[in-house]
This record gives structure tokens, sequence and C-alpha cells, in this order.
């Protein structure tokens, strides 16, 4: 195991604080603000599973096929709008969706399954101020609720979002230009020149903790962010390529450390716009980092007891994300071992 240390500031030729390579300095991650979104104890995201990992309904493939899913049944219906944000309704017990009750399945709606008896579905639809005839609290969307509603709001909400994602940019067919028609309950858009088939597709992407196989992992943050938000690495799958190799891979372009001992830990749907995130855990074999900047801004080495007493970045992922549960995870000693 390496000792712990992190990057130290380096005076360039007029004095001033530099940047080393891979580092960064105590000013580019000022301490964390009382909103900071921090740990505040070893375990900060409940649970082993991601929480847009979790489901309580049946996502009903077989009724997909049929000329009603919904077998004359009522329908909740959930409402999807432009930018992605769903009627809320607060309560004591926290946010939950305004389903919308109709007494059959829509024209044009999407069939989400059903759980308990009841089924559901969602549309692509405007705002409105209420539904049902009662008030909506709030419109929003999956990064600001998913972590606050049950698994069966979050479940049906992460899936809503996909499929909603995939027919807005899948309108033409890949294989002819032509418009599609949308058949199976909004699971599947046909090309009506050739005839085919085209289904929902999902990208995967790997996201993955780096440790130094003792107290020590790699954040990077990427420039769009606000300063001070780090998080561990990520990217997508290229073809041809293992999800094991894409750790590797992207490891080396972002950070230039090489790794071993890749672990994988879980996996949670990001449809944002529709990607997979497969989240693992590796080990770098030396401690130097070499950032490239086209890839991520900067990035450094943080202790676990740098993380837990909110004395590294200012921000870490939100508790909706899989990044943070990694994280948590890591911090508390749960993710997979590291073999000696």
């Amino acid at each position: 195991m390496t000792s712990e240390r992190v990057p130290a500031e380096v005076s360039t030729a007029d004095g001033e604080h530099g940047v080393p390579p891979g580092g960064s300095t105590p000013a580019d991650n000022p301490a964390p603000s009382a909103t900071a979104d921090w740990p505040t104890t070893a375990i900060s995201t409940p649970g082993a599973v991601p929480v847009l990992s979790r489901a309580a309904h049946d996502r009903g493939h077989l009724e997909r096929a049929l000329p009603d899913p919904a077998r004359g049944r009522p329908v909740r219906v959930l409402t999807v709008d432009d930018r992605r944000t769903v009627p809320v309704h607060e309560g004591p017990g926290g946010p939950r969706l305004a389903y919308d009750e109709r007494p059959a399945l829509p024209a044009g709606a999407i069939y989400l399954g059903e759980a308990d008896g009841v089924v559901y579905a969602a549309v692509r639809g405007q705002r409105a101020l209420t539904v049902n005839g009662r008030p909506v609290d709030q419109w929003a969307g999956l990064r600001e609720l998913g972590a606050a509603l049950g698994d069966l709001d979050a479940g049906l909400l992460a899936q809503a979002i996909g499929i909603v994602e995939w027919h807005e940019r899948n309108r033409f067919s890949p294989l002819s230009g032509a418009a599609t028609t949308v058949e199976r309950a909004g699971w599947v858009q046909r090309d009506t020149v050739t005839g085919t088939e085209i289904f929902p597709r999902t990208d995967p992407a790997v996201i993955m903790l780096v440790h130094d196989g003792g107290n020590r992992c790699v954040l990077g943050r990427q420039a769009v962010w606000p300063p001070g938000r780090f998080s561990i690495l990520a990217g997508f799958v290229e073809p041809g390529e293992s999800a094991e190799g894409a750790v590797v891979r992207e490891v080396a372009e972002e950070v230039g450390l090489a790794v071993t001992d890749v672990r994988y830990v879980a996996s949670q749907p990001w449809p944002f716009p529709q990607s997979l995130m497969l989240g693992f855990v590796a080990r770098a074999l030396d401690d130097e980092l070499r950032v490239d900047h086209d890839e991520i801004e900067e990035a450094r080495w943080f202790s676990r007891d740098e993380l837990r007493a909110g004395a590294g970045p200012k921000a870490l992922p939100p508790e909706v994300s899989i990044a943070r549960h990694i994280i948590d995870r890591w911090l508390d000693d749960e993710l997979p071992p590291t073999p000696r």
C-alpha cells in the first residue's frame, strides 16, 4: 500500500501557485458550505442497490403485444413534459407522482406495466396545474425526485423517462430514413419501407471508483460542473469492448493510471438520454495522475478521512446517482474485496 498523500502545490516562475500535473491546489477545492451534499455518516445512500435500480412493478413485456395491454382495466397515466418533468404531489411521507386516472389505456400511451393489479402508462404532454382535479404541488425531474421517491414511483419514472427519450430521438428509421410507426404499446417502432422492427436502445457506460488498495481513491471533475464538485471516473463502452476493458481504457485515458483487480459493483439506468451505468471498482498500480484535460478538467487523490470529514471536494454526486452509491459503499468498506 502506498503512503497517504495529496498532490502538493508547485510554484511557477512568476511566483504564483500552479496546478501540479494531475493535481490541484487547495484553492481549487474550497471548504464545503453548509448546503453542500456531504455524507453525514459513513453511509448516506440507503440500501445495497442504487436508487434508480430499484423497481416494484412488473414491466409486463408479454402484454405489450396485446391489442389492449391493460385488458380493459383502468390505467394510471403519468404525463411527461418536454423538459422531462412530471407532476408531483407532496405529502407527509415525501413526494409522490401524480397520476391521471383513466378508464382505459389512452391512444398513443406507452404501457409501463402493473403493480398490485394496477396498470401504469406514460404519455407526452404539457404541464397542467391540476391532475384529476387535484392541484399539482410541483413539476420535477428524475434528478430532483429520484432519491426521495418510493421504489414503485422511482422505477416507473426511470422507465417512463427512458422510453420517452427513445421516442423523441428516434422518429425516423436509421435504415431508410422513413418516418416510423409506433407499435406494441410504445415499445417498437417499425420502418414503413423495409418493415424492420426497431427496439429501444441503451448505451452501456462504465463508472468506476479507482483506489490505491488502501484508504485513497481518485475523484475527478468536468469543466462544466460547478467549482469544487468531484465524482468518480466514467466513460462509454466502445464497440467490440468488454465492460472491464472499458474500465481499464477509460482510466488510462482520463488520468493516466494503469489499473487491475477490476470488480463489478452494481448497475443503474441513467436515462439522460439512454445510458445504463455499469459500476466497478479498480485498483491503481501507481499513484501518479496524468490528466487528459480534453477528457476532464482535473483529478486528485482523496482519503476516506477527507471525504468523511468534508475536508475534500466541495460537493459529491447527488444521492440519486450510482456514483454516490459507490462512493458511500467504499467509505464503509462494503465494495467487492481486492485480492491480496
